[in-house]
This record gives C-alpha cells, sequence and structure tokens, in this order.
C-alpha cells in the first residue's frame, strides 16, 4: 500500500488535478469517481494508464474490472486519497488517463462555439447537454477555462470522451466555420431563437456570463437571437440557455427529417 506523499505517482496525480500547465505538458487527465472512470473505460474508445484507490471506500467491482483488466490499480492510504482528490469527500478512487484527442468531422453543419467561457462546471454542464444533443463539434476560443479542469470533467459525465472537442485560435474559428449561418445568443438580440432557421448548417456561439461576447464573437456572427423570458428575469446561466437553443435546433432538425421521410 502506498503511504507516502512522495510517491512518484502519487505526485503526478497531485500536479494533474491542480494544473492546467501539468496536463497539457503530460497529456493526461485525472478521472475521480467510480461512474466517471468505468463509463470511459467501458466505452472501449481508452483506456487508464493506472489507478489508485482506498480499498476501504472504493468500488470493489470496479477495481476488479481494472484489475482483470490488467489496469495497475495500486491501493493508497485514506490520507493519500485525500491529498490527491479535488474533492471536499473523495470517492475512493482516481484514474490517470490519456488526454482525449478526437479529430474534427471533415464536414461541420452543427458547431458550438464557446466564447471565454470561465466557470469549469458550467462549461462541463454544457459538454454533457452538447452530448446529448448530437452536436458535430464544440470549438473553445482563447480564454476559456481549461476542459479538462476536474470540475469540468465531473460535470461533463464522460462527454470529454463523446465529443469533438477542440482549442481554437478565432482565425481558426473563422476558417472552420466559412460558409455557416453564425449565431450569437444574446439577450439584446434580433430575433427570437425559435424563429431562426437550425436545419441548415450552423454554428451557435455561447458568451461569458460575466463579461459577455468578445468582439470577436460579435464580428464572426451573422445574426444575434435571444430566448425569450419574463420581464422581472436577469439572465439565464449559459448552460441552460446552451441547452434551450440546442434542443430547438434537434427539434427542428427532426422535424424536417419526418416530413422528408413522409414524402418518400
Amino acid at each position: 500500500m502506498i503511504t507516502s506523499l512522495q510517491n512518484d505517482r502519487v505526485k503526478q496525480v497531485y500536479a494533474l488535478q491542480r494544473q492546467a500547465k501539468a496536463r497539457r505538458k503530460q497529456q493526461r487527465i485525472v478521472l475521480e469517481g467510480a461512474r466517471l472512470i468505468a463509463d470511459a473505460y467501458e466505452r472501449g474508445n481508452t483506456r487508464p494508464e493506472y489507478a489508485l484507490y482506498d480499498p476501504d471506500t472504493a468500488d470493489a467491482g470496479l477495481v476488479d474490472l481494472l484489475q482483470r483488466g490488467r489496469v495497475p490499480s495500486l491501493p493508497v492510504s485514506a490520507q493519500v486519497l485525500r491529498h490527491i482528490s479535488a474533492t471536499e469527500q473523495p470517492q475512493g478512487i482516481v484514474a490517470v488517463f490519456p488526454m482525449p484527442s478526437p479529430a474534427l468531422p471533415e464536414t461541420l453543419t452543427r458547431v458550438l462555439i464557446l466564447d471565454d467561457l470561465r466557470d469549469p462546471g458550467n462549461l462541463g454542464t454544457i459538454l454533457r447537454t452538447t452530448a446529448a444533443a448530437g452536436i458535430d463539434a464544440v470549438l473553445l476560443s482563447p480564454g476559456c477555462v481549461d476542459p479538462y479542469n476536474p470540475k469540468a470533467l465531473r460535470a461533463g459525465m464522460g462527454a470529454h470522451f463523446r465529443l469533438s472537442l477542440a482549442e481554437k485560435s478565432w482565425s481558426e474559428i473563422e476558417a472552420l466555420c466559412r460558409g455557416l449561418n453564425i449565431y450569437l445568443a444574446d439577450m439584446t438580440g434580433d430575433a427570437p431563437y425559435d424563429r431562426v432557421e437550425w436545419t441548415a448548417p450552423w454554428a451557435l456561439i455561447i458568451g461569458s456570463e460575466a463579461h459577455g461576447a468578445s468582439p470577436q464573437a460579435e464580428a464572426l456572427a451573422t445574426k444575434r437571437i435571444y430566448i425569450p423570458m419574463a420581464d422581472n428575469a436577469e439572465s439565464l446561466n449559459a448552460a441552460v440557455a446552451t441547452g434551450i437553443l440546442l434542443f430547438e435546433a434537434r427539434r427542428q432538425a427532426s422535424a424536417g427529417n419526418t416530413q422528408d421521410n413522409s414524402r418518400q
């Protein structure tokens, strides 16, 4: 059993949990808790390099699954697990995975652009919603929080392994979205979100709640859209707004497919 905080693997996990620089340099991330680890592992497209677990609190079934899969799984003391955990209540097990690096599709028709989004919990929730909505790709502009921050990974609930996710410059984003209808979510927008065309190829820009849309996002947008709200409402959380918009796009696409099928 590992009991020393100076153990090399303990130090590696500690750094990966707390430093975006370490994650980028090593191209590794840490997943914490049985549900996240099992979901990523059982999907078959990624494999943990190793796991550290507290024998008293870890999910025994997951530990057995990893060991049968010949994933090095090393017991640690409760003190060590508390030290390396990124949560107030450690979940018994952490695992180091290669950082996902999915390729973007050759043709993009449904794209989410995140503009200077800085809250990791919001970002993770948005990624989870985006995966459920079946979006082609998520592009993160400069200034966005690290998508592999532990809070973002927890809120994403495995979405990081199901999405094409890329951090891009604004010039790269512009090139990738050339020819698309580019909608900017904006409380003072010109058109209600359910009155715009979501069946043609599109990109949607979601900006920071605290700072609003960046000048680059405003310059790129071809139309500003808004979600009608009650008069006394101030604004919607970015993740909530994203869900409303993406599922309106999905609704329109599904309705279009139903009409096409009825004509055949």
